[in-house]
């Protein structure tokens, strides 16, 4: 028998993106709050240089940009990003304890290849004899301390918008941490200002963190000047700073939209090796090294990467 009402209707159920809207303003709140408060405490006590503290604010962001999602995205966002903090915490721990398994440092074979580069003159101290304004030590010091903060940054933004990206970077940076990792192991090499200490090469100043001083931020500088004391300081050989900002330059080119976007990217990518050999921090042929480290991890992961793939496609399925 036919109801007289009709059949029943069944519950309106929203859709997801529906709920993930109503909570758009929520997810902004708690972002920028999260935003001010990593700001505040980079005036108030430095920039944190722990990558597994850094890590920890962008998990803390993407948490935030994943309320109104359901639990499935909560759930994902932890799958992707605790093994890769973990990875990359046993990544610092493995080349914190590089220079302490009997290898010989290498002091001199660095600088004869910059003096010779230099004609005769090593570039970090022409820099520092030629090159020492109070507002280029500013920019210097934002350059270098910005190692810290950009490849999270770019991680956490390529996961929000495109994962499948998102994992191919993932892959070329553990790569690239592999690989300095093993030169750290198997070639440890003194950076300049360590060089210049043991008397190897004439006197050269330590001033990565010197701008700070002129930014008004000196609490930041003592803060990260004390964070280099504690790693290892013979891991100079590729310069990873600079690896780390070609590879991102690299990989984000392709996505830039504007010719602003493209040439802050280039640009990125030039100035920090001149930072690095003006401040003493490396040598230029470690920047030489950690560029080229940088073009050849992008430019074979990701074909090894097919490779494996296409390999697996023709392994035939046992019958069960």
């Amino acid at each position: 028998m036919t109801s007289a009402v009709g059949p029943a209707t069944p519950p309106v159920v929203a859709a997801p993106a529906e709920a993930a809207g109503r909570h758009r303003g929520l997810r902004r709140l708690l972002t920028a709050g999260l935003v001010a408060a990593f700001l505040a405490t980079c005036l108030s006590s430095g920039l944190p240089t722990d990558r597994v503290l850094l890590l920890s604010w962008v998990l803390a962001v993407l948490a935030a940009q994943s309320v109104g999602r359901g639990w499935a995205a909560l759930g994902r966002l932890l799958v992707d990003w605790v093994p890769l903090m973990a990875l990359l915490l046993l990544y610092d721990l493995s080349r914190g304890m590089a220079d302490g398994l009997g290898m010989a440092v290498h002091v001199t074979e660095p600088a004869a290849v910059d003096s010779w580069l230099g004609g005769g003159v090593l570039p970090t101290l022409w820099l520092q004899q030629h090159w020492g304004a109070s507002w280029w030590a500013a920019v210097a010091s934002l350059v270098y301390a910005s190692h810290f903060v950009v490849t999270p940054v770019a991680l956490a933004v390529l996961w929000l918008r495109d994962r499948a990206r998102w994992t191919g970077y993932v892959r070329l940076v553990l790569a690239l941490s592999a690989a300095g990792l093993l030169t750290y192991v198997l070639y440890p090499a003194a950076p300049p200002w360590l060089a210049a200490k043991d008397g190897v090469i004439d006197h050269v100043d330590r001033i990565s963190s010197s701008g700070w001083a002129v930014l008004g931020l000196p609490k930041a500088g003592a803060v990260l000047h004390s964070s280099q004391g504690q790693v290892n300081a013979v891991a100079a050989v590729p310069s990873l700073h600079t690896a780390f900002a070609v590879l991102t330059c690299l990989v984000l080119l392709p996505l830039a939209r504007h010719l602003w976007q493209r040439a802050a990217l280039v640009a990125y990518a030039v100035l920090m090796p001149v930072v690095l050999v003006w401040s003493g921090e490396h040598y230029v042929v470690d920047t030489l090294l950690g560029a080229l480290y940088a073009g050849l991890v992008w430019a074979l992961v990701p074909r090894l990467g097919r490779q494996v793939r296409r390999r697996r496609s023709r392994t035939p399925v046992a019958a069960s």
